[in-house]
């Protein structure tokens, strides 16, 4: 039996991949982003490559400046010797549903070479994206590309999620526009790692960084963890003139040492096993609820609803005792 010609069309550009192959890498990302059969093809063969590469997540309001910052942090990882990839996560085009690629086009001189540099379309939701990202993430990472860095469009829930995939991550914010509040207010002050205030060089710099010394003071939920000493470190940042792009790599290094010195890294990656093992368990179950919805049996429980004879609880409870006897 001929072993190469046995292997699946997914397996063949994986192997491509591997190897180092852009295009093969592109197109397997193109498979995860559809979702479908293939792409849970992409996720058995990823899943436990992926090696030892950094996930670093980064994040903050439409116009802090995220793009220019991480072009500036992939040049300064490229001089150190690194071979870094960015999953941009862009905003849907309201024609296509495609990714603007406005960050691509942003970063579009640092593609080529030794950097990776793709866009992934939110959709205008959460729930694929939930899967799309953390499969997009281990495609890059089991292609050799060492950091893998995710960059969120804005502040929201989906940006909370996505920087829930993530090792180390960055919150960014600017002065006198009210974003340290907005990050508090979006929960990302739970999640952030390193703060960086960019475009330290505008009015309200300082009074920004005091800002979010203040509300680390205050959260219970973040700051200085009372179990290991550890508060999110402030990087003030000018991304447009170069300035801080060091720096702020240094603490998201810093970062990454801390997780592995206290035991926290594998900790930190089982909880995104979880979450994406819960995600996936909950998208058969709603396909499945909504085959059962669509069948007679299902409809008669609708009307039953609808008239008044049967509360929507009640419903749920024979769909769920309906879904446990199919099993």
């Amino acid at each position: 039996m001929n072993t190469e010609s046995s292997r699946s069309p997914v397996d063949e550009v994986f192997g491509r991949a591997a190897a180092g192959e852009r295009r093969a890498v592109g197109r397997l990302l193109s498979i995860v982003e559809a979702g479908g059969p293939q792409a849970d093809e992409v996720t058995e063969l990823t899943h436990g490559r992926t090696g030892t590469a950094h996930i670093v997540g980064i994040t903050g309001a439409p116009g802090a400046g995220k793009s220019t910052l991480t072009g500036q942090l992939v040049a300064h990882i490229v001089a150190c010797g690194g071979r870094p990839a960015v999953l941009a996560v862009d905003p849907s085009s309201p024609l296509t549903g495609g990714a603007i690629l406005g960050d691509r086009i942003r970063m579009d001189d640092l593609a080529g070479g030794d950097v990776f540099i793709r866009s992934m379309a939110t959709r205008g939701h959460s729930g694929g994206l939930a899967l799309a990202v953390p499969a997009a993430l281990r495609v890059l990472a089991a292609a050799g590309y060492d950091p893998v860095i995710v960059e969120t469009v804005g502040v929201g829930q989906v940006e909370v999620d996505v920087a829930g995939t993530a090792d180390t991550t960055v919150v960014v914010v600017t002065p006198g526009t009210g974003d340290a509040v907005q990050a508090n207010k979006a929960g990302l002050l739970e999640v952030a790692d390193v703060f960086v205030v960019n475009k330290a060089d505008r009015p309200g710099a300082s009074d920004t960084r005091r800002d979010l010394e203040l509300m680390l003071d205050l959260s219970h939920l973040s700051g200085l963890d009372a179990a290991a000493g550890r508060r999110p470190p402030i990087v003030m940042s000018d991304a447009l003139q170069g300035a801080g792009a060091t720096e702020v790599w240094a603490e998201v290094v810093a970062h990454r040492a801390w997780l592995v010195a206290n035991d926290r890294l594998e900790g930190r990656r089982a909880s995104r096993s979880r979450h994406e093992v819960r995600v996936r368990v909950e998208q058969l179950l709603e396909a499945d609820v909504d085959a059962l919805l669509a069948a007679p049996s299902g409809q008669q429980l609708l009307d039953s609803v609808a008239a008044g004879e049967l509360s929507p609880a009640a419903a749920a409870h024979t769909l769920r005792s309906d879904l446990l006897a199919a099993d």
